[in-house]
């Protein structure tokens, strides 16, 4: 809901620029989540919070990834003994069957070949026997249980994780919804609608992301880190230490590289936000385009702003593409001194050829999970920063709480009584000031005056969208803070300004006000505020779709269809917010007339900018600064000549009493206002006769 009375400097001009989502993008449209967090532990901490409820789950999926990264590890370690198993084969079958191993090592030693005793000896060579292909095949089937059993584990482990993860991201969403339905309106009047949407949609969604792909793959990662570390200094802590050397190095290029890629991403997803909002102007306002002929002026700037875009992605992706590419230099170049290091281990019989290729599988993928943990770091940052904003929608102060001590009858008189009320939006900024006011039931009130005088306001706290600074408001004698919410809003209607349609059928909107209403009950209102007429033109009449921006019908049978549904509601009170503002004249016969049945028999709140639409008003209050400065009805307003009498010639005279007021604003020229207007009981000159106002009165 829009809020015209709220002062024209507050919070919402105060929120910070990065608060939204597309950088210099058009505040309503959604963009990129946001990629820092301003406290990252406490958020992660909290993050991780969420998965307390699935703990037991959480549990069985570490259990089932852990022993599915020991599978995966050890298996290069059975693969190399199988290799072992060929190499001894192959050797054993050049020896001599008849001559121990004992003695050919000893023969090697005394002809001062000791590499080639010491390697025999730790071979595990049969002198004469070949490869043995059964324990061959018993290590590699071992191998390939080992690979199938740790797939089968990650695989549950990942259908495990997407269900808990699922049921969190299911909860969250619950809690967002329940907690914007419990927040009050001063926190929507406080935000922008862009950035509220990005928390709920975007930000959730990179939650899920982070939570999905990056806690599982930043789990498996860091397992396969530790235990592959692990096995390669059990099989040779010396080529271990070798292999660590490339640590330092992975991480300078990871550092380097990545810091910069930040930067031109962060350039990317501004100048990302920046095209999406001009591109949302020109079609928007395509017509305003092409009216003023700015065409090849908007096509300038897109090919401008498009340029600027090009440029920040091309580096930004050609800086994270390189990622990936120095990793693997790293790693190859750690593959050739390793290969080197343990082929010279090999020969000089320090190492078996099976734990020389055990260990060089480990060296390569040594590196892959020390690429995904550098890939994953954005990923997460940009998670909890989601996380971050989410909380803080989740922590915002919730409206009042309801204290019910009061209750009303299914239907009351409509009796409302204002006493020494006085509320603000800003501390700093008095608006509404020790109103009394009593309005009697059936009565209709028009309240008049200039923007931000408090009109809507008064409404507003009608319906407790905001909570007093003091004093109370008063329905059929009951203080409205001792009812339910939905107590006091159950017997109100309320038609505004912009009618809002929903996504849905024409019967179904009407329905809105009632859901219980049946078909017959849903007619009968139609007819009541002149909807039938326009329905019974349609296609597909009542079942007639229509969608959250009315295209299937007008603004008028828009704003008519708004009407029959505060029919159906039936309220005890109305109040209808200029209402018939932004038809035309022949509409606004229809609304008058579908307004006037809405009315009839209900105390009523007319707040109107067109003076000629409530001329027939029991009273009108003439407000000022929160203040009504003036009440009575239509003559009695004009008769006592003062702001609603200088108010009304405005509308008619082209603001030439204000002007006249004022020497100084008043234009070279400018022709001074007749002698007769405003004469007490008289219409001003030029305005239409008393029976030919814009048809208000005809309905």
């Amino acid at each position: 809901m829009t809020r015209e009375d709220a002062p024209a400097e507050g919070p919402l001009n105060e929120v910070p620029e990065e608060e939204f989502m597309g950088g210099d993008t058009d505040i309503f449209s959604e963009g990129p989540p946001p990629r820092k967090a301003r406290n990252f532990w406490s958020s992660a901490k909290r993050l991780a919070g969420l998965i307390r409820p699935e703990r037991v789950l959480f549990s069985l999926v570490i259990a089932l990834v852990v022993v599915s990264v020991v599978l995966t590890v050890i298996a290069p370690r059975i693969l190399g003994q199988a290799m072992d198993v060929i190499f001894s084969g192959f050797i054993g079958s050049k020896l001599p069957a008849d001559v121990s191993l004992d003695e050919l090592i000893a023969q090697a030693q005394a002809s001062g070949n000791g590499q080639y005793a010491e390697m025999l000896g730790k071979s595990g060579v049969v002198p004469g026997q070949g490869i043995d292909f059964g324990l061959l095949g018993e290590k590699i089937l071992i191998v390939l249980s080992l690979y199938i059993v740790a797939s089968v584990l990650m695989w549950a482990s990942g259908y495990l994780l997407n269900r808990m993860v699922m049921r969190i991201v299911y909860r969250l969403r619950a809690d967002i919804e329940t907690k914007l339905n419990n927040l009050p309106l001063s926190y929507f009047d406080t935000r922008q609608r862009g950035d509220l949407m990005s928390r709920v949609t975007n930000d959730v969604d990179n939650i899920q992301q982070a939570l999905q792909q990056g806690f599982s793959q930043l789990v498996q990662s860091a397992l396969q880190v530790v235990g592959i570390a692990i096995m390669m200094f059990v099989v040779s802590w010396q080529l271990a230490l070798l292999a660590l050397v490339a640590l330092p190095l992975s991480a300078i290029i990871a550092g380097t590289v990545g810091a910069r890629s930040q930067k031109r991403f962060q350039a990317q997803w501004k100048e990302t936000g920046s095209l999406n909002g001009h591109i949302e102007e020109t079609f928007s306002g395509l017509e305003l385009v092409r009216i003023f002929g700015r065409s090849r002026e908007m096509i300038a700037e897109f090919d401008e702003r498009n340029e600027r875009l090009f440029k920040a992605s091309f580096g930004a992706q050609f800086l994270s593409g390189s990622m990936m590419p120095l990793m693997q230099f790293t790693s190859y170049l750690t593959y050739v001194l390793i290969a080197v290091a343990g082929g010279l281990r090999v020969a000089s019989g320090h190492l078996t050829l099976g734990d020389a290729t055990a260990f060089i599988q480990y060296s390569r993928e040594f590196s892959q999970p020390l690429g995904q943990i550098a890939g994953l770091a954005q990923m997460i940052q940009s998670g909890v920063a989601s996380a971050e904003r989410t909380f803080e929608l989740l922590d915002a102060e919730e409206q009042v709480p309801e204290v019910v001590t009061a209750e009303l009858p299914r239907r009351t008189d409509g009796h409302v009584a204002f006493e020494h009320v006085s509320f603000s939006y800003d501390p700093d900024t008095p608006l509404i000031d020790d109103l009394s006011l009593e309005v009697q039931p059936g009565q209709t009130v028009a309240i008049v005056g200039p923007t931000g005088a408090g009109k809507t306001t008064l409404v507003n706290l009608v319906m407790r969208f905001y909570e007093l600074n003091s004093g109370r408001i008063l329905l059929d004698g009951v203080d409205i803070t001792a009812l339910s919410r939905h107590a006091v809003r159950s017997r109100v209607g309320m038609v505004l300004q912009d009618a809002v349609l929903f996504e849905g059928t024409i019967a179904e909107n009407i329905r809105y006000g009632r859901l219980d209403a049946t078909d017959e009950e849903i007619v009968e209102a139609a007819r009541a505020t002149m909807v039938d007429r326009f329905v019974r033109q349609l296609p597909d009449g009542y079942d007639t779709v229509v969608d959250e921006d009315g295209d299937a019908v007008s603004a008028g049978e828009r704003q008519l269809l708004t009407i029959a549904r505060a029919f159906i509601a039936n309220p005890s009170l109305l109040i209808l917010d200029e209402a018939t503002s932004s038809v035309d004249t022949r509409t606004e016969l229809l609304v008058q007339h579908a307004m006037n049945a809405l009315r009839t028999d209900r105390t009523s709140f007319v707040i109107a900018h067109r003076l000629s639409t409530i001329r027939d008003a029991d009273l009108i209050l003439m407000m000022e600064s929160g203040r009504i400065v003036e009440q009575g009805t239509h003559t009695e307003l004009l008769e006592a000549r003062g702001p609603y009498h200088d108010l009304y010639m405005t509308q008619f005279l082209g603001a030439a009493v204000d002007i006249d007021a004022d020497p100084d604003l008043a234009p070279v020229g400018a022709a001074a206002p007749p002698a007769a207007a405003g004469a007490p009981g008289t219409e001003p000159s030029g305005a239409p006769a008393e029976g030919a106002q814009t048809g208000s009165e005809e309905g």
